[in-house]
């Protein structure tokens, strides 16, 4: 048997010890085109690094993707670094990354404008969401470095413009990889103090420097919190996610302490302002009210005080006449109504008597007529049996007793 035959692993081993011991390969810098790529939920990316001929397998570890600033795309230009090795399961060489740019401009630039777009898309940026700023605050918060130039100026400014503020500083790290957690915690703080503005800031620097006031953690409790608030990160050329999401931008950290208090010169002079214009309005006011009082005292009755209640006596008599002609002339009214209504009834009656009058002597003049008295006066007589008139001889029979009534008396009979 031939001994020159190895396997496939020892193969894989023997190139990936060769390519591993390569100082040329160990530190290399290539440049191309992403595409087919992945970002694992353990936090590695896997992708691949094309140009218009070739192509290579790439893998960077989360313990280097955790730093990237912006999210890798299919179709982005970019500048790696890293090592070339072999992958022992596939044979197959790629490049282990360390760091990743866009081509043409730098990590940091990059997430700034992908968290940008992203934070402007959702509506973070937007005016009708950004709180006024008190004119005249009784109480200033402040989130920055405890020493440095930021603080100093802040604090002096607010002193001179307006004293009578009170400021609450709330020391924070802003600069480094804990920053944006400590201005978070910071400004969750600030919800316990009823502040009327909150400054958020610091002073110039590197955007790596200023980096924290561009992570979206801070972005967020800034946009959700109540108080207003000042942005006022680096120089007036500097602008962070911070200054887009506040609600007023600030050029300096001087530049927030003027925007976040009136100077008290301007108060003053205000004051005096009103304070002259007062006077004069007052004395305007006096003046006129004067004059009247002037007009009063010279008035016809104010001189003749009793003109005015000879003229309300005269008034009165008149009224008082007229109100007993009235009386008068409805009693008037009355009585001669209350006449014709006496008139009426009386007549009224005699027509009724009169008419019963009649009537009775209709009725009289039948009930003569039918009057058994007259009929026995005229010679007849009646013939009652056991106190009942007897009108047939059939009602009667032998020893009957009979009572007849005539003109001038009664007598018994008995039937034989």
């Amino acid at each position: 048997m031939n001994n020159n035959y190895i396997t496939v692993t020892q193969l894989t081993k023997y190139i990936k010890y060769k390519i591993d011991n390569d100082a040329n390969l160990a530190k290399i810098y290539l440049k191309g085109e992403i595409s087919n790529f992945k970002a694992h939920t353990r936090g590695h990316f896997y992708f691949t690094l094309k140009d218009e001929n070739s192509r290579i397998n790439a893998v960077m570890f989360s313990t280097y993707a955790k730093d990237v600033k912006f999210t890798p795309q299919d179709g982005m230009k970019v500048l790696v670094t890293g090592r070339v090795s072999v992958y022992e399961a596939t044979g197959g060489y790629q490049i282990y990354v360390d760091s990743i740019t866009e081509d043409g401009l730098g990590n940091l630039y990059i997430a700034f404008e992908q968290l940008k777009k992203k934070l402007e898309a959702e509506g973070l940026f937007l005016e009708s969401h950004k709180k006024k700023i008190p004119k005249i605050p009784n109480r200033i918060g402040i989130i920055t470095a405890p020493t440095g130039a930021a603080i100093k100026d802040i604090l002096s400014t607010i002193k001179r413009r307006w004293p009578l503020v009170e400021t609450i500083l709330f020391p924070s790290l802003v600069q480094g990889a804990e920053a944006a957690g400590d201005i978070v915690r910071n400004i969750e703080l600030s919800k316990s103090f009823d502040l009327d503005v909150l400054i958020i800031g610091r002073g110039g620097g590197s955007i790596e420097d200023l980096w924290c006031f561009n992570e979206e953690c801070v972005a967020r409790a800034i946009y959700e919190l109540d108080t207003p608030v000042i942005s006022a990160v680096g120089h007036e050329i500097d602008f962070t996610i911070s200054d887009f999401v506040a609600d007023l931008r600030a050029p300096t950290p001087t530049g927030a302490a003027e925007m976040a208090v009136p100077d008290i010169r301007d108060i003053t002079k205000l004051l005096n302002q009103i304070e002259i214009r007062s006077i004069n309005s007052i004395t305007h006011i006096l003046k006129i009210e004067k004059e009247k009082l002037n007009k009063l005292e010279n008035s016809y009755v104010l001189k003749n005080p009793l003109a005015i209640y000879e003229i309300k006596g005269e008034k009165f008599d008149n009224l008082f006449e007229r109100l007993i002609n009235s009386y008068r002339n409805i009693i008037n009214i009355n009585q001669n109504k209350i006449v014709l209504l006496d008139n009426k009834i009386i007549n009224g009656i005699n027509n009724k008597l009169n008419t019963s009058k009649n009537d009775f002597s209709k009725l009289l003049s039948k009930l003569e007529v039918l009057n058994p008295l007259l009929t026995i006066k005229r010679g007849y007589s009646v013939i009652r049996k056991d106190n009942k008139v007897v009108s047939s001889i059939k009602d009667l029979k032998k020893k009957d007793n009979l009572e007849l009534e005539l003109k001038d008396g009664k007598v018994n009979v008995e039937v034989l």
